[in-house]
């Protein structure tokens, strides 16, 4: 077979049936590849930095995704889709068309280079965004191909393949290689054995899990870990979705000291913190505030662990979790559990508050249902959610692009059609990527759409000097009708109150089509948590400095635990806020 057809052939055995993009001159050869695969289909989008948030909507739910652009304007266009999919652990595979061979080699100035050609130039950029980079020649397409891969599976963040048009037709060996990795036996006993240990010897451990569980496909391994351990369980926002609600040793999510002090309380008593896939984020842990005493943190992440600040390396989290759950016994007592999720509210016929929103939101979901919220305010409401058992729910808080979530939700619908979808999204954010409702419409997509509309960027209202500076002003747009402009099948409506809200959540039950749903609130109405964090994080920001900067060869572990890329990336990063700048202390 050719090249692209292997390509495509080896992403089909990962479960990616669909290809999203924009087509192009250089990358037709890659697309025929696709549609020529009778498993296969392409999914053409509006731009492609749309198609890079559906690749990674995609991947977040069915373990992969892929995007094909075009050389130069294209890759360009989707780079900061796929710099989000590195920052978040998403694997995406990146495949872009290029001139031909001789074209390269020539250095002829084609159509979208730069005016010095430099056919390498853009390779090089996405080297800083991908796990790893391929630049497909004749005598390498197929080891290239074959390493990146391996890289996609181990490493579960994007990877970049570079095929010149004259490539993509070539023919070569479709030899089957293996892209299975393993854990290196030992050191998972060696790990295993000390993290069990560690929680034997522990008086109040507690695990606290994050969103890699999901991005390294530990989550059954994880809920059998809590369960057999006894041990309480809570999680930082992304991680909401892990353990049902209703467990009786989950103390409810992790809000720092803005809501919820059960949880709190375990974090600051513990002397054993099993931290499973943690994102050290500021907006994803609400402000580094870490209460618990880390000199006894336990970090088990996708291909290592840490244990007493050493790492192991070459161990998956699924198989850590899997080797101490059999390793542990169950703890018998018993756990303080917290009221969780919003109060029932009743509907007055009034304006519609956020308060209420997201009351009836959670009221709203069902088992199975995918849930795709918007970065910016939206995870403030929805994290405080009560959810049933079985709800994905997808947020991009490190990264936070606005306008990631309308084409995610085109990917997630696609990936798991059998499911329904959900988006929350504000506005402004909805704006930047909302012709992809156009995609939806022709795909025949019938995700439930809830669009808020506050008058503008909110959050940003809230951060800036004075909530009524211009430049947090957007296009005022009647969204109901912008749905309707699109040919499809879709119900949209605009929403002004409560009442209005609970009709038109009724009425999406029982619609088999599009569910457009414009609500309105005041323009500085916003979730009592993001409030309250908003506003100490403008009191700390308009305080003196508080962090402090640790290099990556720091051993001293106190530093080292709470630094949030020295888990995740190992590169520089802004400590807890509670560490001084005194080299002494």
């Amino acid at each position: 077979m050719n090249t692209a057809e292997y390509l495509v052939k080896k992403l089909e055995e990962l479960d990616i049936n669909d290809f999203f993009g924009v087509p192009g001159d250089y990358n037709f050869n890659l697309l025929y590849a696709v549609n020529n695969n009778p498993n296969t289909k392409f999914i053409g989008c509006t731009n492609e930095l749309n198609a890079g948030y559906a690749a990674d909507g995609y991947a977040r739910i069915k373990g992969y995704g892929a995007v094909i652009t075009t050389y130069g304007v294209g890759e360009l266009s989707a780079i900061n889709a796929i710099a989000g999919s590195y920052a978040e652990n998403i694997p995406v595979i990146h495949i872009v068309g290029l001139p031909s061979t001789k074209n390269i080699e020539q250095k002829k100035s084609v159509h979208h280079n730069l005016f010095d050609v430099n056919y390498r130039a853009f390779y090089d950029a996405y080297k800083s965004v991908t796990a790893g980079v391929a630049f497909l020649a004749k005598d390498n397409a197929k080891p290239e191909i074959d390493r990146v891969i391996k890289i996609l599976i181990k490493e579960k963040k994007p990877v970049y393949i570079a095929i010149p048009d004259d490539i993509a037709t070539m023919e070569i060996s479709d030899r089957v290689v293996s892209m299975d990795y393993f854990s290196n036996k030992d050191v998972l006993k060696e790990v295993s054995e000390k993290i069990a240990e560690k929680i034997k010897q522990a008086k109040k451990p507690v695990i606290l899990g994050d969103a890699l569980v999901k991005r390294y496909d530990a989550c059954i391994e994880y809920k059998e870990f809590a369960e057999k351990s006894g041990l309480p369980v809570t999680n930082f926002i992304m991680g909401m979705d892990l353990i049902d609600m209703d467990y009786e040793k989950y103390v409810g999510g992790y809000f720092a000291s803005y809501k919820n002090q059960i949880a709190q309380k375990y974090l600051e008593d513990t002397d054993c913190l099993i931290a499973v896939g943690p994102i050290y984020s500021d907006l994803n842990s609400l402000g580094f505030n870490l209460p618990y005493k880390i000199n006894n943190h336990i970090a088990i992440y996708g291909n290592y662990s840490y244990v007493d600040g050493k790492k192991y390396s070459g161990v998956k989290m699924a198989d850590v979790l899997e080797s101490v759950t059999s390793l542990i016994s169950a703890r018998e007592e018993e756990v303080d559990k917290p009221n969780i999720g919003y109060k029932k509210r009743s509907c007055e016929n009034k304006s519609l508050t956020q308060e209420y929103i997201y009351t009836r939101i959670q009221e709203f979901l069902k088992e199975n249902d995918i849930l795709i919220c918007e970065t910016g305010i939206v995870p403030y409401g929805i994290s405080p959610l009560k959810v049933p058992n079985n709800v994905t729910i997808e947020f991009q808080m490190l990264w936070g692009s606005i306008g990631w979530a309308t084409p995610a939700t085109l990917g997630a619908c696609i990936a798991k059609p059998q499911s329904r979808v959900i988006l929350i999204t504000g506005e402004g954010a909805h704006l930047a990527s909302a012709m992809e409702i156009g995609t939806m419409l022709k795909m025949g997509i019938k995700p439930v759409i809830i669009v808020i509309n506050n008058d503008g960027y909110t959050i940003e209202r809230y951060l800036s000097q004075n909530s009524n500076d211009s430049f947090n002003d957007i296009p005022k747009m009647n969204y109901s009708k912008f749905a309707r402009t699109f040919e499809g099948d879709v119900w949209a409506t605009k929403i002004l109150t409560d009442e209005d809200f609970d009709k038109a959540l009724k009425v999406t039950q029982i619609m088999n089509k599009m569910c457009y749903l414009e609500i309105t609130t005041e323009s500085m109405d916003i979730p009592a948590l993001a409030k309250t964090f908003i506003s100490d994080s403008k009191k700390q920001n308009d305080s003196e400095p508080v962090t402090t900067i640790f290099k990556p060869e720091v051993t001293n572990y106190e530093e080292f635990a709470v630094s949030s890329d020295s888990f995740n990336n190992e590169y520089e990063t802004t400590v807890h806020k509670k560490f001084t700048t005194n080299e002494e202390d």
